[in-house]
């Protein structure tokens, strides 16, 4: 799936930050991406970006019209429908996250059909994909990997792409979700693939490439997570990680979402995937610990950083306070 830039991020009415995630990430990671963002009246949030309409976007060269916001159910609100056929008929195609299908709507389909544009519902990939083969492939890949959901994987993945790119090594970000997918342009929602093809996916989102080149896979939920280890196995497996980082965020007592559910340590994290990946490659190693500090202070948290790379003798930072050169200079030793 190919996301057609440049964007115009629709955010709505929203009113909670946490509501307009998708877009947040976008114009954060990718802001060269974006052309603005289009609110209605009532919202009290913002990505920062410029404020425009649907026709000062199209001015400006606006490819897609990117619904960036979420709310209870993934249901797409009946109200939007006539902002989003304007969109269209000014040339956009129009990209959701949410669960409900753009192509529910039979008057979106005929509308796009009539101005020749795409509904791209990117939590529901189209691809016809195939089991997972194990075959060893050539370049190399690294995966990000939690202690539970919501942990900054995909933070921590991006930022290791551009502390690459900075240093000007071969990588690639591919994106496992549907933010991700937005900030990259192109990628797989692997929770929305069949359970059987889940680690196929993952290799045809990770295919050969040159020897010295690195693949950064946005890693999704938890081993130690009941509900979602599922995904979280068939996406390690596919992924074949050379490197695996470990995300873990502080101050957490139990699995999130479920309060009976013991939160497990950075120590068996580690053995428990370390012990999956090698179905695919033996040879991974774990090459990083990636924690998410902002439950303390700046030198608390450097403290504690500090404190798990002697424990665990591996480079240990907050991507967000301290970026991840330190993993960078572990990785190009492989």
């Amino acid at each position: 799936m190919v996301i057609h830039a440049p964007y115009l991020l629709f955010i709505g009415d929203a009113t909670d930050a946490l509501s307009i995630k998708m877009a947040q990430s976008v114009a954060h990671w990718r802001p060269d991406l974006c052309v603005g963002e289009l609110s209605v009246e009532g919202c009290t949030v913002s990505t920062g970006l410029s404020k425009l309409s649907i026709e000062e976007a199209a001015k400006q060269g606006a490819k897609s019209l990117v619904l960036g916001f979420a709310n209870s159910g993934g249901i797409l609100d009946k109200k939007w429908l006539p902002l989003i056929e304007l969109a269209i008929k000014k040339g956009m195609h129009i990209v959701s996250g949410l669960h409900q299908k753009l192509t529910s709507y039979p008057e979106l389909v005929h509308c796009a059909q009539q101005y020749n544009v795409e509904l791209l519902d990117i939590r529901h990939p189209t691809t016809q994909f195939i089991t997972g083969t194990g075959r060893k492939r050539t370049g190399k890949r690294l995966l990000t990997v939690g202690t539970d959901c919501s942990v900054g994987k995909m933070y921590t993945s991006l930022s290791i792409e551009n502390a690459m790119l900075e240093q000007n090594l071969p990588v690639d970000f591919r994106a496992t979700g549907q933010c991700g997918i937005l900030v990259a342009g192109s990628g797989v929602a692997i929770d929305c693939v069949v359970a059987d093809f889940i680690s196929g996916a993952a290799e045809s989102l990770s295919p050969d490439a040159d020897d010295d080149h690195w693949d950064v896979i946005e890693g999704q939920g938890s081993l130690s997570h009941p509900a979602f280890a599922g995904v979280s196995l068939g996406l390690l497996h596919g992924s074949q990680p050379d490197a695996l980082v470990i995300c873990h965020a502080l101050n957490r007592t139990h699995m999130r979402g479920l309060p009976n559910t013991a939160f497990p340590s950075i120590e068996s994290t580690i053995a428990l995937n370390l012990q999956a990946a090698r179905l695919t490659n033996p040879n991974v190693l774990v090459t990083g610990i990636s924690v998410n500090t902002s439950a303390v202070s700046v030198a608390e948290g450097r403290a504690i950083c500090e404190q798990l790379s002697e424990q665990f003798s591996l480079p240990c930072v907050d991507p967000l306070r301290d970026g991840t050169k330190a993993i960078i200079d572990a990785l190009v030793q492989l």
